[in-house]
């Protein structure tokens, strides 16, 4: 496997960054370290640095649009990671997966119809279908013996009794780490087919599935549903990419696709970040071995929370990811109400995270922790969090 280097603390202070520069705008103290939005802080492959840099040099910036070799970048990374082969004809291209939340929700339903979430649940898809007039239906995950499941039984009164319209799933599971299983999907998508319901799956984090629990496409555990699925994809949390702003959404069906990219047209958005594009194309062509290295060191990173945990915090329990790039911590065991957890997180500990209550009413005893980050950031987070719970 190739070198690469993700130890080296890079300084993002001073950039503008979401991450480091916002804390006194977004009510934190100053000095937290953040370990909270979904970024890296390691610097884009070498492949996409060589393509963006080599755009610049060019120094024109115009609209851009892509040709058959950007589709076929895309379609290669799918195919030879997930054994999945979209179709050209599906792709449709977003500046974002939360735009195209959107977009979907307005193409396959109406002001006032339910949509379906399972919390808890990455926080945008309460907000997308608040902000457009929906109604939000959940379907809580069970949390038990330190690990989420589906309640099929709940999933599917749901949808009868509120005659759901759309079902948001997000696949792999962003906070709680489950990369669902073909047999759950399959479950999940006989009960949507059996209602008629349509299925947005944000699959953004698919990258990040461990080899122990590959992520299966929703699309190739329910092939049934393709008239009516729209599979959401970009290059943005595997590479780093989240500022260029390119996404890539796949519908095989005609009909939903047309009314999708109408919603698009009613938005009044056309061409995407011309950088963007180059990146992401970049990316699918020769980032391979550097996303392989990076997932190799997030695993290490894990296990170096786990094993902290286990020798200074054993009150603070992980629940065991099967993907993606956080740890969902579990604090229930020192506890603290809400407000004096926020303040062990925000204020003694100088962390700043992302507080579970923002993904779920029942989840205000976790914290989401992003371990995309140079180890010795890793290890700063948690002695400064040991310290504040043990007061040393």
């Amino acid at each position: 496997m190739a070198a690469f280097d993700f130890d080296s603390v890079i300084d993002r202070k001073h950039t503008n960054s979401l991450k480091y520069d916002f804390a006194v705008e977004r009510g934190r103290p100053a000095d937290v370290l953040p370990l909270w939005v979904a970024d890296m802080d390691f610097q884009a492959p070498p492949c996409v640095l060589e393509a963006l840099q080599k755009s610049v040099a060019h120094g024109i910036f115009g609209y851009s649009d892509t040709k058959a070799d950007y589709a076929e970048a895309v379609i290669g990374w799918f195919s030879r990671r997930l054994n999945w082969t979209p179709q050209a004809e599906w792709l449709v291209k977003t500046p974002g997966v939360v735009y195209a939340l959107a977009m979907a929700l307005r193409a396959a339903t109406e002001p006032g119809d339910a949509v379906l979430l399972q919390s808890p649940v990455y926080y945008p898809f309460y907000s997308v279908i608040r902000d457009n007039g929906r109604k939000i239906i959940e379907n809580e995950l069970v949390y038990e013996n330190g690990r989420y499941s589906i309640d099929f039984v709940d999933f599917e009164q749901k949808i009868a009794a509120h005659k759901v319209k759309l079902f948001l799933l997000c696949s792999p599971h962003n906070p709680v780490g489950r990369v669902w299983t073909a047999e759950e999907l399959r479950r999940m998508g006989e009960i949507c087919e059996k209602y008629g319901v349509t299925v947005v799956s944000d699959e953004i984090h698919c990258d990040f599935a461990f080899p122990e629990h590959p992520h299966t496409p929703f699309l190739l555990a329910c092939p049934e549903l393709a008239e009516r699925t729209v599979i959401c994809t970009a290059p943005s949390k595997s590479f780093n990419l989240a500022g260029l702003q390119v996404s890539n959404i796949f519908l095989p069906g005609e009909a939903l696709r047309s009314r999708f990219k109408q919603e698009i047209d009613r938005s009044g958005y056309s061409q995407l970040n011309t950088l963007g594009l180059v990146a992401c194309q970049a990316a699918y062509t020769g980032g391979e071995a550097w996303l392989d290295a990076c997932k190799v060191y997030l695993r290490k990173n894990l296990d170096f929370l786990r094993d902290y945990l286990n020798e200074y915090l054993p009150q603070i329990r992980l629940v065991e990811p099967e993907g993606t790039y956080f740890a969902w911590l579990d604090f229930s065991g020192l506890h603290l109400d809400k407000a004096a957890l926020n303040d062990l997180i925000v204020n003694r500990a100088k962390l700043w995270l992302d507080a579970g209550h923002i993904f779920g009413r029942n989840s205000w005893q976790f914290q989401r922790f992003v371990l995309a980050c140079p180890r010795a950031t890793l290890a700063q987070a948690l002695e400064q969090l040991r310290k504040a719970v043990t007061d040393d």
